[in-house]
């Protein structure tokens, strides 16, 4: 389960920074070679969802927890936004969704 779930935080890193990425072209009148990296880091984004064992849809749920988690962390450490108890708690609450559906994998 620990690989699963440090492959589902390299994932949700792909996913944010491919998508940051265009964001600060679109918004902060960054460089538009932004857009490069960002392709590249959706691409990756993509393949890496297709490296576990389960069916797409498991995946896809699963990941979803992670994703919360990765993306309050790149808000607090990137934007430099305080989280609240309740940014906290929801990271928590579907952090634990991940692993309950990870746990089942072998089962169903």
């Amino acid at each position: 389960m620990i690989k699963t779930t440090l492959l589902f935080f390299l994932t949700a890193l792909a996913e944010i920074i491919g998508c940051f990425l265009p964001w600060l072209w679109l918004k902060k009148g960054a460089s538009v070679l932004l857009l490069v990296p960002a392709a590249l880091s959706l691409a990756a984004f993509v393949w890496l969802l297709t490296l576990h064992p389960a069916a797409s849809g498991r995946v896809y749920a699963a990941y979803g927890g992670v994703y919360v988690v990765t993306a309050l962390l790149w808000l607090r450490w990137v934007d430099g936004v305080r989280l609240s108890y309740t940014d906290w708690l929801g990271a928590a609450v579907a952090f634990c969704g991940m692993l309950i559906i990870v746990a089942g994998w072998g089962k169903a």
